[in-house]
Formats: C-alpha cells, structure tokens, sequence
C-alpha cells in the first residue's frame, strides 16, 4: 500500500470523523431551543428524562427493526456490548448519568446562572487532560492551540449579554463549594467521554441506546427526588421525538466519531453545539444575535482549523492485540478467516495483530494508542 493511498485514506477517514463530530453537535445544539419550547410545562430534570428515554427507546425500537428488515441489516454487523465491558459501561452510566447531574444540581444552587454557563465549560478541557495524560490519546502543541482557542470561543458564547449601556444583565456570584461541585460534574462528564471512546468499537447503537435508558432511569429518578412533578401529558410525544433526534442520533454519531477521532478532537468539535443551539434559536424562537456569539463562533472555528490542518505522521509501533469490531482488510487488518461468512466486508469477528512498525499518517483511534517522544 503506497504512502500516497496510506495519506488519502488517512484524509478520507478524518473527513469522516469531522463531518460525524459535527453532525452530533448540530442535533445535540438543535435541543436547546426545542427543548426551551418544551420547559415551561415541565421542570428541567423532567424534560431531560423524557429527552434521554425517547432517545433509548428510539433506538431500542431501531435494534429490534434492523434484525427484520433486510436493508437495515447492514447495521447489524457490528459487536455488541460483551460482559467485558460491563464495567466502562458501568462507569460511564455512574459517571454521566449519576454523579454529574447531582454535582452540577448541587453547584447550581451555589453559583449564579452566568457563572455556571462559563463553568460548565470546563468539561472540553477535562475531557482533553484525562484523554491525554491517562487514556493514551496524543495532543501535539498544534493540537492543544486548536483545543484551547475553542474552549476560549465557548467562554465566548457562555459570556453574559449586555446592553447598550455595558451593563451586565446579573452578576456573576459563586462560593467555593459551587465551584467545586460543577468543576466535579464537568470531571465526571469529562470521564465519561473518555469511557466511551473505549467502548466506540463495539456497535454505537447499542452503546448510545444503553447510555440513554441508563442516563434517562436515572435523571427521572432524580427529578422525583428534587419533587419536579410530571409533565402534561401533550408533551410526552414531542419530548420523545426531540430526544430521539437531538440525544439519540446524536449519541450514535458522537460514538461513531470518538471511534475514528478519540476523545480529545471530538470534545472539541461536540463543544460547537452551543453556538449552534444560539444559531438556532435565533430561527425558531426569534431571539436577538449577540455580538458574543459571532465571536464566540469565529474563535471556534479557528480553533477547530488548527486541530485538523494537519497529519498526524511518523513512525510508531503496534503492540500485539487481539479484539473484535468492525473492520476491513486495510493495513492494520491483514489476516485470514476459517468461515467463509465472514469473506463479506466490512464484518466483525474476533482477531489478532501481528506486532509491526511503520509510518503513515493516523489519529488516535482503537490502533493507535501509543507514546510519543
């Protein structure tokens, strides 16, 4: 396989990865004006469990599906969770699902409403730090530039409004102990993600449906517990179908992405679903453009440039591994097969890698966790 056709698979597959990342952001940024639609009849813990219940059974309903129909099959090749990954999967339902939300409820009381928006930006970084320094993932400089201007463009857009005047409109107030329990939530969210960069090869359904009954049993459950009540019954149908697009699909495009992009680079692009929930709601509820937001997006998307403009490529050196997900017989899959059945590709079976080492441009995906000098 010659350097060129290595370099424009290695583009190719990056191009992929972006346009996954980004349609995750666009679906998961459409929830926040949809879901403003939605608020006033129901509380905020309430509609979050019916968003994530609607994008569970929505999936739910699409696994029983392609079992039957024979042009939904092709999605079905790929591994399930195995009772090996009981215990990511376990951590990220703790991790996103329980711990999170009760921080993040329990600093809110503690922190005004302009302070826990620009906090709550600390989970992109998180998730960087723990990728980077305990779950292998590499981030050269360039990379880390990217990374902090679009933390920076989301402080940007999370920046309380202001008038004509210069005047804020409410002041940013906090004490420790709020800033210590959304700083803990945004860790736990920032774990999570990193939980589920390594469950990215098994079949992003299955991981995105388990994530949101899991996520959705547990947000109800809290919403009881802080006495929001039912919502009318009008909205069930609505909040089903919002959460089945905007949690849902997006859960699945976000795994698919961390599959080809790690943890890192994803949190990056995921971070542009604010601006475009703002983008948003300027259509649907006709609310005013802040300058803010205009700014907030270019340093994004500058960001966002610096962190993919160019090849990760030198010479590194893969481990022997055996594992199971979906792949075809590129450079990292030479092998061959004892059935038959499994001649049709892309499939998935249990298989092992030769130790090698070569040089081609590559991101930090499943094959290529390794140190660098």
């Amino acid at each position: 396989m010659t350097l060129h056709r290595l370099t424009s698979n290695a583009d190719r597959l990056t191009r992929r990865g972006v346009a996954f990342g980004l349609g995750a952001a666009f679906l998961f940024g459409l929830s926040t004006p949809l879901a403003k639609l939605l608020l006033p009849a129901t509380g905020a813990l309430s509609l979050a469990a019916l968003l994530y219940l609607g994008a569970g059974c929505g999936l739910a309903a699409f696994s029983a599906a392609r079992r039957f129909a024979p042009w939904l099959r092709t999605f079905a090749r790929e591994p399930g969770l195995s009772l090996a990954d009981i215990p990511m999967m376990a951590g990220v339902i703790v991790a996103g699902g329980v711990a999170g939300p009760i921080l993040m409820l329990f600093g809110l009381n503690h922190l005004s409403a302009a302070a826990a928006a620009l906090m709550l930006n600390l989970e992109v970084p998180f998730t960087i730090v723990l990728a980077a320094v305990f779950f292998g993932e590499h981030l050269g400089r360039r990379e880390a530039l990217g990374a902090a201007l679009v933390v920076i463009g989301g402080a940007i857009l999370s920046w309380p409004p202001r008038t004509v005047g210069l005047a804020v409109r409410g002041a940013i107030y906090g004490d420790l102990v709020g800033v210590c329990a959304l700083s803990g939530a945004c860790l736990c969210w920032a774990l999570d993600n990193n939980l589920t960069q390594h469950l990215s090869v098994r079949d992003p359904v299955v991981v995105a449906r388990t994530k949101a009954l899991c996520a959705g049993f547990c947000t109800l459950v809290l919403a009881r517990a802080f006495g929001q009540g039912t919502p009318v019954s009008s909205l069930y149908l609505s909040a089903l179908l919002v959460g089945l697009v905007s949690y849902g699909l997006s859960l699945v495009l976000y795994v698919y992405a961390q599959r080809i992009l790690g943890s890192a680079r994803q949190a990056g692009l995921f971070a542009t679903a604010p601006f475009i929930g703002a983008l948003a709601s300027v259509a649907l509820l006709g609310e005013r453009l802040e300058i803010t937001v205009a700014a907030g997006g270019l340093v994004m998307a500058c960001g966002l440039w610096v962190m993919f403009a160019r090849d990760h490529f030198h010479e590194h050196f893969h481990d022997a591994l055996a594992h199971d997900h979906l792949h075809v017989h590129d450079l990292h899959h030479q092998h061959s097969h004892d059935q038959a059945s499994t001649a049709e590709q892309p499939h998935a079976h249990w298989h092992y890698h030769l130790p090698v080492s070569h040089a081609h441009p590559h991101l930090p995906d499943v094959h290529h966790r390794h140190r660098h000098n």
